[in-house]
């Protein structure tokens, strides 16, 4: 309640939802709300915390230190890419296509059939 209410969580933070459409609140207690789902897959983990907290190396954050880089969609359909754009938006991660991106099962399967979304070029998927 008080990551909620007191704007803890910043004013990038995705908000995933559940099967049943309720917000999903952190935590830490019995595995946690997300991280159980991506302890599968380092790489998967990695990205989608790079995608919940709108950290990932995509045009809008590299705005903030590298403004003089292209930070357009790569198809030149965005001016800036961001993390919008790229969920539901970008032709480029149409491999799984689904409305409900907001909610945390979709989200996962969006970025297993999408590995480089939220992937820095130089890693290894």
């Amino acid at each position: 309640m008080i990551f909620q209410y007191l704007d803890l969580k910043g004013r990038q933070f995705l908000e995933l939802c559940d099967i049943d459409n309720n917000l999903i609140e952190p935590s830490y207690a019995k595995g946690g709300t997300w991280l159980k789902h991506f302890s599968h897959s380092n790489s998967l983990y990695a990205r989608a915390t790079r995608a919940i907290t709108n950290h990932a190396p995509i045009g809008k954050y590299r705005l903030k230190s590298f403004s003089q880089e292209d930070l357009s969609c790569p198809y030149g359909t965005y001016p800036i890419e961001t993390r919008q754009h790229i969920l539901h938006e970008c032709k480029r991660h149409s491999e799984y296509w689904n409305s409900r991106r907001d909610s945390l099962s979709h989200f996962i399967l969006f970025l297993e059939f999408n590995p480089n979304v939220f992937a820095f070029a130089n890693v290894d998927t």
